[in-house]
């Protein structure tokens, strides 16, 4: 009954199952809720079974969806696995690096070099989580980011690697009071405005850190800005708007703009290499390898006693509480 199975239902069978939620199971597979109920339906009427038990406020495995689950899971991995043996030659791995300067465009660049028989195809998408999108959707294969900053529903479908701890900075006009300081204290930004990328959906898990960051310190969010493409365009609006801005130690030069340590606590941004569930491919490979050989001698992973990261980093990566 269950032969030549598409692996399709059962990667939907999947989603629902872990979800428990055709709503969410079906964001998460970027498909309509009708559609995935819709296949359901056609899994079930193939396996003669009923899989799940709804109502209208819950959804729950039967004991015939229990019994399928490991076995539709490791079908999916093996499917997987044989797509990406067919691909690892001949595709390009199409990696996000957000930034020329960026510590994912270190990451490519080394990976290139010790690689020299895989294909890196680099993208700029501004933030994880524009690129996340797309990592889902299989246009994308490989980002770097925050990835606790995304939604639930995307990490479902996504797997990571943390490769930094970056610190933070303020990009400071070099007329600023703060400018000559070697360090800027977070209290010293109180009844500041700075921009965090307000008003960009693909940067919003940089513009949730700031919310983190800001709160009960009197430091206030620029009012929400269109995406700014390109670094010249990104440094004449700032310079025209005269603002400041929360960066990483990782960032452009802005001519009559000074980049100046944060301190007191000293805040860190996680970035993970982040990656599509199930991708295997050389090259994936290849930057991991890469990501660790640049961080051990940098002390990428180091954290300054007290440092100060989000609740859910924090979760996320299994640190204490602050």
């Amino acid at each position: 009954m269950a032969h030549d199975l598409d692996p399709r239902l059962l990667r939907a069978f999947v989603a629902v199952a872990e979800e428990l939620h055709f709503t969410r199971a079906a964001a998460r597979l970027h498909i309509a809720q009708q559609a995935l109920s819709r296949d359901m339906r056609r899994l079930e009427q193939r396996l003669r079974a009923d899989l799940f038990t709804r109502s209208t406020r819950h959804v729950a495995l039967t004991a015939e969806g229990e019994r399928l689950l490991p076995h539709a899971r490791a079908v999916l991995a093996a499917h997987d696995e044989l797509n990406a043996a067919v691909d690892r030659t001949a595709r390009p791995l199409v990696v996000d690096v957000a930034a020329p300067v960026a510590t994912g465009h270190r990451v490519l660049e080394d990976a290139r070099t010790h690689a020299p028989g895989v294909e890196f195809v680099a993208r700029f998408v501004s933030g994880l989580a524009g690129a996340a999108e797309q990592l889902a959707a299989g246009r994308l294969d490989v980002s770097f980011g925050r990835f606790a900053g995304l939604p639930p529903t995307l990490r479902r479908g996504l797997d990571h690697g943390l490769v930094r701890l970056e610190r933070l900075a303020v990009l400071l006009p070099a007329d600023h009071p703060l400018a000559a300081s070697p360090h800027v204290p977070l209290a010293a930004l109180a009844g500041e405005t700075l921009y965090a990328g307000a008003g960009n959906a693909e940067t919003a898990e940089w513009t949730d850190y700031a919310r983190a960051l800001f709160a009960g310190r009197d430091i206030r969010i620029a009012p929400p800005f269109p995406k700014i493409e390109g670094k010249d365009e990104f440094v004449r609006v700032v310079r025209s708007r005269g603002w400041s801005v929360l960066a990483s130690e990782v960032f452009v030069e802005v001519p009559g703009m000074v980049l100046r340590p944060l301190v007191e606590p000293v805040p860190l941004s996680p970035v993970s290499v982040v990656w599509r569930r199930g991708l295997r491919h050389p090259g994936l490979d290849a930057l991991l390898r890469s990501a660790a050989a640049l961080g051990a001698p940098e002390r990428w992973l180091d954290a300054p006693p007290g440092a100060w990261l989000p609740a859910p980093d924090r979760e996320l990566l299994g640190l204490p509480a602050a």
